[in-house]
């Protein structure tokens, strides 16, 4: 649970359960499975048991939707910073549909739906979801271009007030000018943790180009652990050189930041509701 998450463009954390399998390049050092582990949860594999959670905890969004009644404003729910939310499993089928359920009783809440698995996304959405619920989000992630090409082409068919994508950890260049026609938000940033893989500075800047000729909303999360600076003096272990020869320096997610260029990038998608 996260309320006043530290992700910045979320307010909120959900998660109706906890557990993955990995699936995709970023899915390698996952923070969700390194988290879980330290807190003594095995729930990462095909045969591992997912986590699931009582009443109080399912109560939580309530709490937040009802300090918002009257004030004019929303707040949006990262759901689920631990879990796939279509993740086709038979134990999660009754999860998943106290869900929806809480979904369409918080009305003050965007639900970011972010998934690694677009490809079941039709399958999995509720049978009154029409053109989209007016108060979720829905996402995929796509880290390299073969990802993009596998994944959008099922997230841009699905009916949603709002599509994104989370190119989070960036890990090769993207082209997304066929898809952003139909996206309305990119978050992008690279990778954090002990053994983070650097990203090019370029491909950040393209992405951002794309976008601003789009007319797409972007939003530049972080650098990572690593960062462009300079790489003199330095020990091998703290100095790469990304793809475009720029120098990189493990500086620690902190000290990295998250200015692009010399500008901090906070763009978020225009919806009426």
């Amino acid at each position: 649970m996260g309320e006043r998450s530290k992700i910045e463009w979320t307010h909120h954390t959900f998660n109706p359960w906890w557990g993955c399998v990995k699936v995709s390049e970023a899915c390698k050092n996952c923070y969700a499975e390194a988290w879980a582990k330290r807190t003594g949860q095995s729930v990462w594999g095909i045969n591992a048991p997912r986590r699931f959670f009582g009443d109080a905890h399912w109560a939580e969004p309530a709490k937040w939707n009802r300090r918002l009644e009257g004030t004019g404003r929303r707040e949006r729910v990262f759901c689920a910073s631990m879990a796939d939310v279509f993740e086709d499993r038979p134990d999660l089928v009754e999860s998943r549909a106290r869900l929806w359920r809480l979904i369409a009783e918080t009305s003050n809440l965007d639900w970011l739906l972010l998934t690694k698995r677009p490809e079941n996304i039709l399958r999995f959405l509720p049978e009154d979801w029409g053109l989209g619920w007016p108060n979720v989000w829905l996402g995929t992630t796509v880290e390299l271009q073969t990802r993009a090409d596998e994944n959008l082409p099922h997230l841009v068919n699905a009916p949603a007030v709002v599509r994104f994508i989370s190119a989070e950890p960036l890990l090769g260049e993207l082209d997304l000018r066929r898809y952003l026609p139909h996206l309305h938000w990119v978050i992008t940033g690279g990778e954090s943790g002990p053994k983070a893989r650097p990203a090019s500075p370029t491909w950040f800047r393209n992405i951002h180009l794309q976008c601003m000729e789009a007319e797409v909303a972007f939003h530049f999360k972080q650098w990572g652990d690593w960062a462009p600076g300079d790489g003199d003096n330095l020990a091998r272990k703290r100095l790469e050189h990304a793809q475009d020869g720029t120098p990189m320096v493990r500086f620690g997610k902190k000290l990295a930041g998250r200015a692009l260029d010399g500008e901090t990038h906070d763009g978020l998608p225009r919806i009426a509701i």
